[in-house]
């Protein structure tokens, strides 16, 4: 893989250095796509009401327009803004499993830009554990992105080493959290369904599911 040592920024998984996580936030703000570490996963960050900046996250990954890209928050409050109601199931799910593991999966507010929704009318929100997330959703006053950083219909990238060149050599910075815990990625569950339905099983198994809906 070619070196881009300007484009990459290590930082402390546990404890990120808040001027580089300003910074990054200031990319984000003004258009800007960034590589930042998730629980498990690297992931592709842009201001999520950002057309443009969102446009190019699908360029960037390659992915299908029909395919929507999940949003993270900065906390439970922001998810009133976009969606119009959060059902009893989704209450439950928010409690148990946030943050981290689940992506849940709202009908989304008119408002919610069109790309991020694929045209579904609906929208996948997660509120993220990893120390560099939580910091750079705390930093910005607005949902990022929240799309793993590969591409698409690829594995996930654990390591910066493993991100493919095409991601790099187009992304405006990369957080270098180092190695991340191997794992699977959240649990889609998809709660405009009565009952709730499992889009895709990741670290919240569905067992664990049986007693909540």
């Amino acid at each position: 893989m070619p070196s881009y040592p300007n484009r990459i920024r290590t930082i402390d998984p546990l404890a990120p250095d808040p001027s580089v996580i300003i910074a990054a936030a200031d990319i984000i703000r003004a258009g800007g796509v960034i590589v930042f570490p998730t629980r498990n996963l690297y992931g592709l960050s842009a201001d999520a009401f950002n057309a443009d900046a969102v446009a190019r996250v699908f360029r960037i990954k390659r992915r299908p327009p029909d395919k929507p890209v999940s949003i993270l928050v900065r906390s439970r409050m922001d998810v009133n803004g976009l969606v119009p109601h959060i059902p009893a199931a989704a209450r439950k799910l928010m409690d148990r499993f946030w943050p981290g593991r689940m992506t849940i999966v709202f009908a989304a507010r008119p408002e919610v830009p069109p790309a991020l929704t694929a045209g579904t009318g609906k929208i996948g929100i997660r509120l993220p554990q990893h120390p560099a997330a939580v910091a750079l959703t705390a930093a910005l006053d607005r949902p990022i992105t929240g799309t793993s950083a590969n591409l698409s219909g690829m594995p996930g990238v654990h390591r910066i080493s493993d991100l493919p060149e095409a991601i790099l050599k187009n992304v405006d910075l990369v957080l270098d959290a180092g190695d991340l815990k191997i794992g699977i990625g959240s649990t889609v569950v998809d709660v405009t369904m009565d009952p709730p339905q499992v889009l895709r099983e990741g670290e919240v198994r569905i067992c664990e599911l049986t007693a909540i809906f």
